[in-house]
């Protein structure tokens, strides 16, 4: 008999893949470890090795898992260090692409808006911890974030200074709280600047700024971060390729 949590309805193979997605989700392997061996995970789960190649392919096909020809299959390591320059083009007086400043402003435990408890799939007026965020050019800011988490995942950011951290969130989730961020939609949009956000970005009051709304995710699919970033509309860009 195999103990697989997930709806019985669902076939054997994806009720295994929900369950090592879970697996992965709570650290039993880390991003860049190696899984255990197909016939390994068939005598744990007392299901057929075809059962667990399907569970294993749909890992793969989804970026939660990568196959190394002779070495075996590890948990994919995400790279989100470039995503900021998919939209936004910073660069020096002298056309020199540069890589912003980032600068903690605050970070403060609170009761979640609605807007964030639904983002996040937590209870009405959960606690979260908000963290705003300025990222800054030859010292002009460029860029404000808001960037909000629920706080039984994430306590531990309280009792550090992330200002010393150095400029990346994303490693900093993994080593203080254990929490990995594996995926990451986004939805971009464009507002008149509110007055907080003005005296931010120190752009009058009603200037167009471009909102990018970030919800990212672990290996499970759970929410982890709901962040909302500003930026001044010069510095923004869209590129794709038609083919």
């Amino acid at each position: 008999m195999n103990s697989l949590p997930s709806d019985a309805r669902l076939p054997l193979y994806q009720r295994l893949r929900d369950q090592l997605a879970q697996q992965i989700a709570n650290n039993r392997w880390r991003p860049g470890e190696a899984i255990p061996t197909e016939a390994a995970l068939s005598a744990e789960h007392q299901l057929s090795t075809g059962t667990v190649r399907k569970a294993v392919d749909a890992l793969v096909a989804e970026g939660i898992l990568e196959r190394h020809q002779g070495r075996g299959t590890f948990v994919r390591r995400p790279q989100f260090h470039s995503s900021l320059f998919r939209f936004f083009r910073f660069q020096s007086a002298t056309g020199e692409r540069q890589v912003p400043e980032s600068r903690i402003l605050s970070i403060e435990p609170l009761a979640a808006p609605s807007a964030v408890a639904q983002a996040l799939g937590l209870p009405a007026h959960a606690a979260v911890i908000r963290i705003v965020r300025l990222r800054l050019l030859e010292d002009q800011p460029v860029l404000a974030e808001d960037i909000w988490l629920a706080r039984a995942r994430f306590q531990g950011l309280l009792g550090i200074d992330l200002s010393q951290q150095g400029p990346l969130l994303y490693p900093i989730y993994e080593t203080v709280c254990g929490q990995v961020v594996a995926f990451a939609e986004e939805t971009l949009t464009a507002e008149a600047v509110d007055e907080v956000h003005a005296r931010l970005l120190h752009v009058p009051l009603g200037s167009p700024v471009v909102v990018i709304e970030r919800l990212a995710r672990d290996y499970a699919g759970t929410p982890l971060e709901w962040r909302r970033s500003r930026g001044h509309a010069e510095h923004f860009r869209y590129h794709v390729d038609i083919r």
